[in-house]
């Protein structure tokens, strides 16, 4: 085998070592960390808006939603509770009904099918443990359809 083609791998693995060493930086002593423990984490912020009007009219009930300092996704376990930037998911409530379900997403929450008439929808944001951090209530009027 010729030489240049037996110290390829030593020479490979020397220009590695040679790149690695030239890549480090010295630590930016200045700059927050980029991950911040959970307890210095501001509470999450839940922000609910009334049903869409139009959609309201056909009997269609789509609440909008926003969170601060959460990110909705469908992530569960003790471990993810330790995850920063703060994960969590909404568990939706409507009309005291005993049954909740769980909503993994930042889209829209979609009702349809309700009777006419009074409702409330409790939105509650919990962590991947399912412990409550913050909840607000959305309550509107589903109105009589017109034939």
């Amino acid at each position: 085998m010729p030489l240049a083609l037996r110290n390829l791998p030593t020479f490979a693995l020397g220009a590695f070592f040679c790149i690695a060493a030239w890549g480090q930086e010295v630590a930016d002593t200045h700059s927050p960390p980029a991950i911040l423990p959970l307890e210095s984490e501001t509470g999450p912020k839940l922000i609910a808006y009334p049903p869409l009007p139009a959609p309201l009219a056909r009997g269609v009930v789509i609440i909008q939603y926003r969170t601060e300092h959460a990110r909705m996704m469908p992530v569960f376990g003790k471990t993810a509770v330790e995850v920063s930037p703060r994960l969590g998911h909404l568990h939706v409530t409507v009309d005291d009904w005993k049954g909740t379900w769980a909503h993994t997403s930042e889209d829209p929450i979609i009702l349809v099918g309700l009777t006419p008439g009074s409702h409330k929808v409790l939105l509650e944001v919990a962590d991947p443990s399912h412990k409550i951090l913050t909840s607000t209530e959305v309550s509107f009027v589903v109105p009589e359809k017109k034939p």
